[in-house]
């Protein structure tokens, strides 16, 4: 997508600070970053979000994701790590090119990606289960 400032990015056409790079992903520092080391999984193709991205390339990126962790782990000593992924601007998405955030997390970094946890109640429970086991038949 021309207009995409991550496909310029992963396309290289524009400089980053490039972690990893093969023919389907760029990973680089993100500018913006949560803690030291936060980093961004870039497809080189283009899709919007997880619903568009092919199953094949989803895994890749995912074991891509694990490759990075335990590298960054080791070499940037963090102390535990989150790998997170947004879908629509709701869930906190600002670019929207799929991709996945490298956060290394070190004891008191106040990077905070937390919830307050609710309940589930019967009901809601089976309607849920009822629905997404019919909609993967």
């Amino acid at each position: 997508m021309s207009d995409c400032i991550f496909c310029k990015i992963a396309g290289g056409d524009i400089p980053s600070a490039t972690l990893y790079e093969d023919d389907d992903f760029r990973v680089i520092l993100d500018l913006g970053p949560a803690t030291k080391g936060h980093a961004l999984i870039l497809p080189k193709h283009h899709y919007a979000n997880l619903y568009e991205i092919p199953e094949e390339m989803a895994a890749k990126a995912m074991v891509l994701a694990k490759r990075m962790a335990a590298a960054m782990t080791e070499t940037l000593g963090c102390d535990g790590f989150n790998i997170v992924q947004n879908n629509g601007e709701v869930a906190g998405q600002t670019v929207f090119h799929f991709h996945m955030h490298l956060i290394p997390r070190y004891n008191g970094d106040q990077a905070g990606i937390t919830w307050k946890p609710g309940e589930l109640k019967d009901e809601v429970r089976d309607e849920i289960v009822a629905k997404v086991t019919a909609a993967l038949m």
